[in-house]
């Protein structure tokens, strides 16, 4: 699960973030100047901050200067329409992107999903060995979760152990017999209608429609993968 620093002096803004943000399933923290947000990111896995530019003690142009000189986790500042020129120059400075008050839930959502897929495809982050990311996938194998587009999904350990074989290799084409010696540990008998409602069911419960599969593609004759390209 992603974690998300959110960092405004006014509390209700805070409070409505944290809610847009945990309904699409974020982990958020809290701070009320940057003082408290550098203190947050030096002690915490965060990987991304939405900060508000005027803050009282440390504004959010001095934070991003101090964050940026030990981190590149994207930061999105929230500010009012009128400060244009504070905009520029946080951008200039290393922001990522900015949304200004007062916020469309639907458009601050994106900005932080389109933020994230660029850092974690780029390699940013610092994920555990445990913890693999591909496209909008998320697999925890400490906690045996899954996460697509930061929403959890639940498998069963057979499904979870396909769709990690094929995370782990994006790219890479698994023949059925492939699949089910890895994941069945067994001999491959009757491997390919096993392994095809196995997919069948997991598509189910990841794809947005599995008819039109997002995530796991089938390469006729050969198996199956998931792609390492973003779509």
């Amino acid at each position: 699960m992603y974690t998300v620093l959110v960092c405004d002096d006014e509390k209700d803004i805070v409070s409505a973030l944290k809610i847009y943000l945990t309904s699409d399933g974020y982990n958020v923290l809290e701070a009320y100047n940057g003082k408290e947000a550098i203190d947050i990111i030096e002690n915490n896995e965060v990987h991304l901050v939405l900060m508000d530019i005027m803050m009282p003690e440390t504004d959010g142009l001095t934070a991003l200067m101090k964050i940026r000189e030990n981190h590149n986790t994207p930061v999105i500042f929230t500010t009012a329409k009128s400060e244009d020129n504070d905009i520029i120059l946080g951008l200039n400075l290393g922001a990522d992107d900015y949304v200004t008050k007062p916020f469309n839930p639907v458009e601050l959502l994106a900005r932080v999903r389109s933020q994230l897929r660029r850092y974690t495809k780029l390699g940013g982050g610092n994920f555990s060995d445990k913890t693999i990311n591909v496209q909008g996938i998320t697999i925890d194998d400490n906690a045996k979760s899954v996460y697509v587009d930061n929403k959890e999904v639940n498998l069963t350990p057979k499904e979870y152990e396909i769709l990690k074989l094929l995370a782990k290799s994006p790219g890479k084409v698994f023949s059925p017999t492939d699949i089910y010696r890895h994941v069945w540990k067994d001999e491959p008998y009757g491997a390919d209608a096993t392994v095809a409602v196995h997919i069948r069911h997991l598509r189910e419960k990841i794809e947005i429609n599995p008819n039109q599969p997002r995530y796991i593609k089938v390469v006729w004759g050969q198996g199956y993968k998931i792609d390492d390209n973003m779509r």
